[in-house]
């Protein structure tokens, strides 16, 4: 390999001038660490929306009025019929669930947050977990009782380091008696149980938010559907839109009045977002790459400037057109290898301080893929970059590159 035998005599140039070297190298170990760590920040955050979607499980299904907003067409009806397990062996589970928004009062604390009505059955739908206390029952949801669960956030927010087991809160008016705290679920990119509060179905829907009614049904935000072992999720959806078609009275031309999403189909499009992401983040930290290798082009043509005497005494000497394009090839290259060599290390850096920053919820990956993309692209830069001023180079004569000042 020709180009190797000139490293040493790149390495040494760069020595000479390791100022202007490590100036010049500046853009190559931006543009490095920009890539590097947008794409690690898009990879770490399609991890993390991942991994919160898999926890939900992989079985469940969420049926929710067109447009997602309260007040259509999906009632407590529906629910009742998709969870009678006689009609319906494939689901293990079905909870409807009446959603609003809340600002909820403990003496001088307040706190904003979602407000959830739910059955006693929706943990079985769900991964709420108990930290204290414990869940709403049976008897409380049939009674419609003033009792509610709050979020491990919320539970903080109102009443920092109380027990607030038995304690009340304030919502809309009415007090409620806190029965349970959730364990922290650390958020998520859609929804986070840490700042919502649970209260029996019957209460969200006629006391706090009074659910409009459809067909003579009080209607619901959306059923929660666990898809039993041994039943496809394909299938159990197909069966769920079958049952609300002939429930609403659908004809065979008429659209939906609901919609039905599978935890399978939100990690299809968590991958083509996080690949998406990938790409706008990698495009633009490219820039940087792109700018850097400009300036590159730049030094190395003032280099040539300033070494012309140095390439007329090569060209006297018997140096062939081949020898110095490749020699100032292989400095580009060397030059761009370690500025990348550089990025790398920043990149690693600013990722470990973007995880350990405070309420920085995702962690930034980067994966060796990425680090030998990086390389790759910086060591094409070299090339792209370092062969106008290498050509320019090549074309000095050699007499007048000899009587040069």
């Amino acid at each position: 390999m020709r180009m190797l035998r000139y490293f040493p005599l790149a390495l040494g140039n760069i020595n000479v001038n390791k100022t202007r070297s490590l100036l010049t190298m500046l853009g190559i170990i931006i543009g490095v660490a920009a890539v590097l760590t947008t794409l690690g920040i898009a990879s770490g955050a399609a991890s993390s929306i991942t991994s919160e979607i898999e926890a939900q499980g992989t079985n469940l299904l969420e049926v929710s009025p067109t447009g997602g907003g309260q007040g259509g067409t999906l009632t407590m009806a529906d629910a009742r019929i998709l969870g009678d397990r006689d009609d319906f062996p494939q689901f293990a589970g079905v909870a409807p669930t009446y959603s609003g928004n809340a600002t909820l009062v403990r003496g001088a604390n307040d706190a904003g947050g979602q407000v959830r009505g739910v059955t006693a059955d929706f943990p079985s739908v769900s991964t709420v977990e108990i930290a204290d206390g414990r869940f709403l029952n049976a008897v409380e949801e049939t009674n419609s009782a003033r009792v509610v669960v709050l979020g491990h956030d919320l539970a903080g927010d109102l009443f920092g380091s109380e027990n607030p087991i038995g304690q009340e809160v304030r919502i809309a008016g009415d007090l409620f008696t806190v029965v349970g705290v959730l364990e922290a679920s650390g958020g998520s990119a859609f929804f986070s149980d840490d700042t919502t509060a649970y209260v029996p179905l019957g209460v969200a829907q006629t006391r706090l938010f009074a659910a409009p009614r459809y067909r003579g049904e009080l209607t619901v935000s959306s059923i929660s559907i666990k898809v039993a072992d041994g039943y496809a999720l394909e299938q159990a959806e197909q069966d769920v839109e079958v049952a609300l078609r002939l429930l609403h009275g659908l004809g065979l031309d008429d659209d939906n009045d609901f919609s039905i999403f599978n935890q399978a189909s939100l990690l299809d499009l968590a991958g083509s977002v996080s690949t998406t992401l990938s790409a706008l983040l990698g495009g633009i930290g490219a820039i940087s790459l792109i700018v850097g290798g400009i300036g590159i082009m730049n030094i190395m043509l003032v280099t040539v400037t300033e070494r012309t005497n140095e390439i007329g005494l090569r060209r006297a000497l018997g140096a062939h057109d081949r020898d110095i394009l490749v020699q100032f090839l292989a400095e580009a290259l060397v030059l761009c290898i370690i500025g990348g060599l550089l990025g790398i290390g920043l990149s690693y850096g600013v990722a470990a301080l973007l995880t350990a920053l405070p309420g920085f919820s995702i962690a930034v990956t980067i994966d060796a893929a990425s680090v030998v993309m990086a390389l790759g692209v910086a060591s094409a830069a070299a090339i792209i970059f370092g062969l106008y001023p290498a050509i320019r180079a090549t074309r000095l004569d050699p007499v007048e590159a000899l009587r040069y000042e």
